[in-house]
């Protein structure tokens, strides 16, 4: 599939500690962000293979984390008990505990991250 076909093409995190919020999901999913600068913007990108759907983590001031927004869910294909494990030592903490979906879908967790957002995590086995 291009990725002209894909309905979503990109996400960005909200950041009010840039640093904090990096450190946070670079250790939590053990990659590395490259880092930018975008104007008044600095971008923490996670790590993409083209074509793909990627995203970053984003502080700027026009950006402010939320509780309530709409949720972007993260992959990390069999690794959801292992990622769960760390949230809280990381500095965030967990909103929904891993729930099983419809068989063949896998399963999901909610977690608020170190800035306060609610982020989905989904492993589809």
């Amino acid at each position: 599939m291009s990725m002209s076909n894909n309905v979503a093409v990109w996400f960005e995190i909200p950041a009010a500690d840039f640093d904090r919020a990096t450190r946070f999901y670079e250790s939590l999913f053990g990659v590395s962000l490259r880092r930018e600068d975008l104007g008044p913007n600095r971008l923490g990108i996670f790590p993409y293979e083209q074509p793909a759907l990627s995203g970053c983590v984003i502080a700027g001031p026009a950006y402010h984390p939320a509780n309530d927004g709409p949720v972007i869910y993260l992959n990390c294909e069999g690794r959801l008990d292992d990622l769960l494990s760390r949230v809280e030592s990381l500095g965030g903490s967990i909103v929904t505990p891993k729930t099983a979906l419809p068989p063949g879908m896998g399963a999901f967790a909610h977690i608020r991250d170190s800035e306060g957002n609610r982020v989905g995590l989904h492993s589809a086995v």
